[in-house]
């Protein structure tokens, strides 16, 4: 622990030294020894294993206390009546006077400047806090460095949580300990990321991994991870009990709780990832731990780190590590509680993703947004419990298709179309449960056209009109040939694409359905309109989607509106309209991670741009398009109608620049991600003049009342669908 010159003297203290090298930690150490400087009572927190004892002896030996750093491991006391015998004997006092190890502390720490580390504090917290309040009162040049899975809860008490190795940090870690068993991995990068990353950057995880590699080589432990308690058994014989195995040290923690926060660790392993108080409450509530009780009990977990407190976009959240997880699992399944628990949990986001479909469509759809993405691995979690579990096929296809707006709107077509394939495999259970099948097969239409492969979609839409057909579902049936609609737009079919969208809107009417999928609907007639010439009438409906989605809050859809527009104020020749219109619709599209609105804004920026007369620019955001949309989906869906913007943009930007000179200027678009790309394009304010050469809307792409039926001009609408669904 002390780095010791030759001839010196060995500071006073009783530190253990490192028996190996110390990896990592460096921003934690360096703000753990700036806290012993301005605190006296100084508590480092965290779930076993995770290396608060090695930090804390790291911090305690660099702190500099002038009658040195004297460590008291508390581990193997049971009984708070020995405490102050422990610390006695720790700083190695002999005094054989009558008098009690409280007053033979005092007397030998006043006066000195001493750090007195006391390691392992979680079950003798009160006694703890009761030495401790008394020491620090009646010794001012004293300071305490206390490690444990919670806080004494003493006035001037700094709190400093210990998080898990980064990923970095934990490769380092492994390659090192491997290395010290004469077992190099430099060679195994790939398996040892994985292996660390399963590992949840637990110090102790990785020390007991690679004590394995005697016997298993990294992938062996990999494929071996599912037993991970098992697994990793053993450990350095001169090593504390509790840290001689995985299960070990966390049943360590697990043996300290009462009989509720058992229960309650037990029933919250079957959440994947974060969770929030009330999800706690409902699905692990009732039998034998009230719901009402369930508040007390995590914050008791929360102080024992078992369970960690995180802030995140959609508010406070709570988490255990996998590892924890995992344990708290083995004692579900002894209870004979699991299958209740996932019944629960299932329900739950069932629930949740029903509430955030209904509020899509509300001034709430930022938050909705935010939520359904950290909320992610439940929903996850709760559709592999559908789709695998007999008799709730049903259960998976509504919530597969409930989250369409995740899928579409949030930028996740392809987890999408994988959940929705899945799920119209399986056969609704009862004739009463096909309705939730034609919502997932009209959904997974809309995904499969959005990424331009549109034999399956029409597959999906045409089973699900013949259902809905022989079902007399009016809303699937208005859904099908509505996603029918959007697939003819995007295949340049624009007179059917025009006939089906009327259509459907017209059962939308009958049926009462107004939400984003209904507004997307008027948007795609929009882009019809103008394929076919009628520009004043596509602005004309985008301007009545505007209005309903100012009404409500609405901005998904609204993005869409306003590319439309920004196409017309460009056709207009009205650059600084068409620049803010768009930079609005780039914005918004941004926001929701919504990849298809993000490209089709730049695409029609570029042209904007180049209107301005900055053919370069126009060139470096036509690079980032570029690089955008194989995450997307086929480029511009394959149609001529959609590319001919770019096609203009990149005809008039080749002739001001020259081939060689456009090509650097794409390939520098290719560098940007797309943060950056978005930044850039955002960044640009007021036309230019645009010079000669450059492509004018009054040059002929603007005159739609020239334009025949028949004749091709720029896209007017993105075909990024969607809104609520009542299907």
């Amino acid at each position: 622990m002390r780095d010791q010159q030759p001839g010196q003297a060995a500071p006073p203290g009783n530190l253990p030294v490192e028996p190996d090298a110390f990896v990592g930690r460096s921003a934690e150490l360096a703000s753990l020894a700036e806290a012993l400087r301005t605190a006296r009572l100084v508590t480092v927190t965290g779930p076993g294993g995770v290396g608060k004892s090695r930090l804390a002896g790291r911090a305690a030996a660099g702190a500099g206390a002038r009658d040195g750093a004297w460590r008291v491991e508390l581990a193997p006391l049971r009984d708070p009546e020995v405490l102050d015998h422990a610390v006695v004997e720790a700083l190695g006092l002999t005094d054989q006077r009558p008098r009690g190890p409280r007053e033979t502390l005092l007397a030998h720490l006043r006066g000195r400047e001493v750090l007195l580390l006391l390691d392992g504090v979680e079950h003798l917290a009160e006694a703890c806090a009761e030495l401790v309040a008394e020491l620090l009162a009646r010794l001012p040049s004293l300071r305490v460095l206390a490690v444990g899975r919670r806080p004494l809860r003493l006035a001037g008490e700094r709190l400093f949580p210990l998080e898990p190795l980064p990923q970095a940090d934990t490769v380092r870690l492994f390659a090192d300990r491997a290395a010290a068993q004469g077992v190099p991995v430099d060679g195994e990068t790939d398996v040892v990321r994985e292996l660390c990353r399963r590992l949840d950057g637990i110090p102790l995880a990785v020390e007991l991994a690679a004590g394995r590699l005697r016997a298993l080589s990294p992938r062996q432990l990999l494929e071996r991870f599912d037993d991970r308690f098992r697994l990793l058994a053993g450990g350095a014989r001169d090593a504390l009990p509790r840290h001689r195995a995985l299960r070990t040290a966390i049943g360590w923690s697990h043996e300290l709780c009462t009989p509720e926060e058992r229960l309650l660790w037990a029933r919250l392993s079957v959440f994947a990832g974060r969770f929030d108080l009330e999800a706690a409450e409902y699905v692990c509530g009732g039998h034998g731990l009230p719901s009402d009780e369930v508040l007390e009990v995590l914050t008791e977990l929360i102080a024992q780190s078992v369970v960690t407190r995180e802030e995140t976009a959609a508010g406070a959240r709570y988490r255990m590590l996998d590892t924890l997880r995992a344990y708290g699992a083995e004692w579900l399944r002894a209870t004979g509680d699991e299958p209740r628990l996932r019944r629960r949990h299932r329900d739950w986001y069932v629930g949740l993703a029903t509430w955030c479909e209904l509020e899509w469509f509300s001034p709430r759809q930022a938050e909705v947004a935010a939520r359904a993405e950290v909320e992610l691995p439940n929903l996850r979690c709760a559709l592999e419990h559908c789709l695998t579990e007999p008799g709730e096929a049903h259960l998976g296809q509504y919530l597969a298709g409930s989250l369409w707006f995740l899928w579409v709107g949030c930028g996740r077509l392809p987890e999408g179309r994988h959940w929705l394939e899945r799920s119209v495999e399986l056969d609704a259970d009862r004739p009463a449960h096909a309705r939730t099948r034609l919502k997932a097969l009209w959904v997974l239409g809309y995904v499969a056209i959005l990424q331009g492969d549109s034999v399956p979609a029409l597959a999906a839409l045409e089973e699900c009109r013949e259902g809905a057909e022989r079902t007399a579902d009016a809303t699937a049936l208005a859904y099908a040939e509505h996603r029918t609609g959007c697939l003819a737009l995007v295949s340049d079919d624009a007179v059917r694409a025009e006939r089906l969208l009327r259509s459907a809107l017209e059962r939308y009417r009958e049926v009462g359905e107004l939400n984003s999928n209904v507004l997307m609907g008027q948007v795609e007639l929009a882009m019809t309109r103008a394929f076919l010439g009628d520009r004043a009438d596509a602005v004309r409906i985008s301007e009545d989607v505007r209005r309903i989605c100012d009404d409500h809050g609405e901005r998904w859809a609204r993005a869409y509106a306003l590319y439309v527009l920004g196409y017309a104020a460009w056709a207009e020749g009205d650059l600084p309209g068409a620049r803010t219109l768009l930079s609005a619709c780039l914005s918004d599209a941004h926001g929701f991670h919504d990849l298809l609105g993000s490209v089709l804004a730049l695409e029609l920026l570029a042209l904007v741009t180049a209107s301005e007369g900055d053919a370069a620019e126009a060139a470096v955001l036509q690079g980032a398009a570029s690089r955008i949309w194989p995450s997307v989906g086929l480029p511009l869906f394959g149609s001529a109608h959609y590319n001919a913007p770019h096609e203009l943009c990149a005809a008039a930007a080749r002739e001001r620049l020259g081939e060689e000179r456009y090509e650097r200027c794409l390939a520098r678009g290719r560098l940007l991600d797309r943060e950056a790309a978005v930044a850039r394009a955002l960044r640009r304010t007021g036309p230019r003049p645009a010079p000669a050469g450059m492509p004018s809307p009054r040059d002929g792409q603007g005159r739609d009342e020239e334009a025949g039926a028949g004749k091709r001009e720029p896209a007017a609408s993105p075909t990024r669908k969607g809104g609520e669904t009542a299907g």
